[in-house]
């Protein structure tokens, strides 16, 4: 009985032993995965890296991790245009089976899905602000977005109806969907009326209707679904074969 007291007891320091050194590999491993992708993605801050399942050596040893989870603040990402990026504010994607190199010098995962945001003042860096004639006698532009409940943007326009400015902005509630992937559409609902004056639709929804790309976000994850929030527009974001490093 004693000897095998012993031998419980050897099992669970032995056990503990590894279940330390188990954690100290995967928060290193955490750290070199976070340096990686601050590199790779010249990211301005660290970003937030978890990996998830025990035990971590095991999955090393099989050269595959179950799960990495990664969070970036203040993203910039590129909007097609090569002039200016759209900065999303919290990025963040759990990236499932995960395969790397021997060396660690690559790792992709099969499927990738995750969450972002956008404040509504980067989105109105796209819509036209400025003055535009919209029909006779009438000019608006866009002074500001924000939620308009139920999911749809609340889209504020500034008019001027024959010299005039409406002492009111008009507010035209919108409907902001993912197109391709990669751009973030809002589509008014109704379009307003500016002092009863007859107006061509079309013009009209030059100022009232706007696309967002958002293109370069890591590892080719692309936008799913959207959806209008208190302070931006919520996203959705998914991808397969998604590469991490390499």
């Amino acid at each position: 009985m004693r000897a095998l007291r012993i031998l419980l007891i050897i099992a669970v320091v032995l056990g503990g032993i590894f279940v330390i050194v188990d954690r100290f590999a995967v928060n290193f491993a955490e750290g070199e995965v976070a340096d990686r992708l601050k590199s790779t993605e010249n990211l301005s801050t660290t970003p937030d890296v978890s990996i998830n399942g025990f035990p971590f050596l095991t999955q090393i040893a099989g050269g595959s991790l179950d799960e990495v989870r990664i969070g970036i603040q203040e993203y910039e990402a590129g909007t097609g245009d090569g002039k200016q990026n759209i900065r999303i504010e919290d990025l963040r994607a759990d990236m499932k089976g995960v395969e790397f190199s021997g060396d660690f010098s690559s790792a992709t995962a099969a499927d990738a899905t995750g969450t972002a945001s956008v404040t509504y003042d980067e989105l109105l860096k796209t819509a036209k602000s400025e003055s535009t004639q919209v029909g006779p006698g009438v000019t608006a532009g866009v002074i500001g977005l924000s939620d308009g409940g139920n999911g749809k943007i609340k889209v504020a326009v500034e008019a001027t109806v024959l010299g005039t400015k409406l002492p009111e902005p008009v507010s035209v509630l919108s409907s902001v969907t993912v197109v391709d992937g990669d751009t973030v559409r809002v589509h008014a609902d109704a379009l307003p009326a500016f002092g009863g004056i007859e107006m061509a639709e079309a013009r009209v929804r030059e100022i009232t209707d706007f696309e967002q790309k958002i293109d370069g976000l890591p590892g080719g994850i692309k936008l799913d679904k959207v959806e209008a929030g208190k302070s931006g527009v919520d996203i959705t974001v998914r991808g397969s074969d998604v590469r991490l490093a390499g």
